[in-house]
Parts: C-alpha cells; structure tokens; sequence
C-alpha cells in the first residue's frame, strides 16, 4: 500500500521508471490581479451588446462579387483589410485616442472621434461605426465608466476611452480591439463564403500575426504618416449598400 505521505513528494517508482516529481501549487495570484485581462476579455467579447454582429464592412459584397468566394479568398481579403487600412489609419487614431483620455484631454479626445468619423469611406460604414459607438455608450455604466464626452460617439474612440478609464495599457487595448474585430470578420465569412468551423479556426490561427504586426505598425507611424488607400474596400462597400439580398448591414 502506498505510505501516506508518498503522494506529497514524489510518486513511487514502479517498474524501474524513475519517480515524477509532483510540482508544487503555483502561489495564489494577488486578489484583483487578473481583473484587467478580464476586462480586456469582455471588451473583446462578442457578448459586448454593441450589435456588432450585423456588420461586415463590406466582406459580404466582396463575397457577391465573387473576390472573397472561399477560404484562402476571404482570409486574404480580411488580412489585407487589417494591414492596410486598420493597422495604419484606425488603430493609430486608436492609440492616440487611448493616450488623450488617459490624460484627461477631452478637447483632443473629442476632435480625434470627429476625425475618425469623417474618415469612414462611405455611409454603411459611417452608420456602423455610430451606432456601436452609441451602443456602447449606453453599455458603460454597467461596467462602472462614465461615458466620453464626445457626440456622436465612434465606437473606436469608444473603446480606446473605455480602455482609458479601466487603467487598461494601451498597447493590449488595441490587440484586444483589433482581434474582436477579426474575430467578428471570420464569423461573417464562416456564415457568408460558406465555410465550416474549423475553416474559421484556421483563419483565426492565421491571423494571429497579422493582428499583432498591426499593432505594432500602429504604435510606430507618426501624425503624418496616417492614411491609407483601400479603393477596392470602398467600392464594395458603396456597391453593398445597393445589394439586392443581404444578411448584414454594412
């Protein structure tokens, strides 16, 4: 019979097998110590009631028109609008966001939301980015934030001030931003192309890189380097607004 005290230490040997150190429990975290990266979980989270689900910025007219028809398709047409159009326009207008509600700089705050909306390409997109902003403004309380001071709210800026008043870094904020948008991208493409769960596993495995190289083109482009020239997202999201059959609303 096993002594007691055998399973404390170290497991027994049996059959000449050397023994397996059992390790001891890892030290109890400090209480509070994970409550950012909850919070960063449930901002990222599709369970957040902004309606995030009825959009796809324009992936379902590029599914129509036949550009985003299948996986590697779809998954190159999210990649791209990652790259090229979050990872040097929104994601920096992000970060600076972050960075004048951390320092309680609500004028500049304010006109970085009024850029931001003016730069969205066409009315889909526009109507999008207000109405999960104004989503999200009515959210907050419940997480114990005042909303910003800034009308019509984007719901980038919104995030970014949400981020801000959590004490959430800037850097992680915007990888928890920019993966709930990529999540949400794949979800629209598994319903849309069509394609099966574990398509969509793969395109978020393989977006992994992508996500964190954006970050990372965000955090390094200075005020006048911000721009982008995605014309083929523009059109196919003017040509969705007149689509004859649709699941989503940009």
């Amino acid at each position: 019979m096993t002594p007691p005290d055998a399973l404390a230490g170290a497991m027994p040997a049996t059959s000449g097998a050397a023994p397996v150190a059992v390790g001891a429990a890892p030290a109890p975290a400090a209480p509070g110590a994970l409550r950012p990266l909850l919070a960063l979980l449930h901002l990222a989270s599709p369970a957040l009631p902004v309606g995030a689900f009825a959009y796809s910025q324009a992936l379902e007219a590029a599914v129509e028109h036949g550009i985003a028809a299948d996986e590697p398709a779809a998954l190159r047409w999210i990649g791209d609008h990652l790259r090229l159009v979050l990872a040097r326009v929104e994601a920096p207008l992000w970060l600076r966001l972050h960075a004048a509600a951390r320092a309680g700089d609500t004028a500049q705050f304010a006109r970085l939301n009024a850029r931001f909306i003016a730069l969205r390409e066409t009315a889909e997109l526009r109507a999008e980015a207000l109405q999960t902003g104004a989503s999200l403004a009515r959210a907050l309380p419940a997480l114990g934030v005042a909303p910003p001071p800034a009308e019509p709210l984007a719901f980038c800026a919104g995030f970014a001030w949400t981020c801000a008043q959590l004490g959430l870094p800037a850097r992680e904020g915007l990888a928890a931003y920019l993966w709930a948008w990529t999540e949400n991208q794949v979800i629209a493409a598994v319903k849309l192309v069509p394609l099966g769960q574990m398509a969509g596993q793969r395109m978020l495995v393989a977006l992994h890189a992508e996500v964190e190289a954006a970050v990372a083109t965000a955090a390094a482009l200075g005020d006048d380097e911000l721009g982008s020239a995605a014309l083929g997202l523009a059109i196919e999201s003017a040509r969705h607004e007149s689509q004859y059959s649709r699941l989503f609303r940009s």
